[in-house]
């Protein structure tokens, strides 16, 4: 009975753990000035990027949010599918970690992770996750 009790315990600590690190939204870490945070949210595209090529390669735009604050997001096209359909206006929802800095942020790690350490990211845009 104390296994079970320990184990259902353990469960909950972890679960709590989890779920109070998802709850940090980009305005929330941003006015922090918070890295390493998983946030999840949703934008507008305001302007697409060159890719970046050197190292991981990494698709990149702007999004802007509903608070009217901007964010990079680095999506590594090395490890997930490319956005090819991507437009300036286009609704793209994310999920991956922020790295603050003074121009609102960028979010990245929008990928699996192939070696399961870290927790897995995605994009969604016209109803496709990317992941």
């Amino acid at each position: 009975m104390k296994k079970l009790s320990l184990l259902i315990t353990v469960c909950l600590f972890l679960l709590l753990g989890v779920n109070s690190a998802y709850a940090v939204t980009v305005q929330q870490a941003y006015s922090k000035q918070q890295s390493d945070v998983q946030v999840q949210g949703m934008g507008t595209v305001v302007r697409l990027l060159s890719d970046d090529l050197e190292g991981a390669r990494h698709q990149k735009f702007i999004l802007k949010l509903s608070s009217g604050q901007t964010i990079l997001i680095a999506h590594n096209i090395d490890l997930a599918p490319r956005i090819n359909s991507i437009a300036t206006g286009d609704k793209v929802q994310f999920f991956g970690e922020y790295e603050w800095n003074n121009k609102g942020g960028v979010v990245h790690w929008t990928h699996h992770d192939p070696r399961r350490r870290h927790v897995g990211g995605w994009l969604k845009h016209r109803g496709k996750v990317y992941q």
